[in-house]
């Protein structure tokens, strides 16, 4: 290869890299220095307090306890 060979392939390595930075950052944007600010929450502590009775009505249906619709058990097994 000539000089001029390597010094064209030089320059055109340059000018691309030169215009794959300025595309990526067009794309990605730059990086912004500001400030945000972020909502905490109150601290843990050890007090209970009782649940809200209109959301947590003790007359409720327990959903753990089984409950039988029609007035005969039925009992589910592989053969009929």
């Amino acid at each position: 290869m000539k000089k001029s060979d390597i010094a064209m392939i030089i320059l055109i390595a340059s000018v691309s890299v030169l215009i794959a930075y300025f595309v990526a950052k067009g794309i990605f944007g730059g990086s912004i220095n500001t400030s945000q600010t972020v909502k905490t929450i109150d601290p843990i502590d050890s007090k209970i307090v009782d649940p809200d009775p209109t959301i947590f009505n003790s007359n409720a249906i327990n959903p753990a306890v089984e409950v039988q619709i029609s007035g005969t058990a039925q009992t589910q097994s592989g053969t009929q």
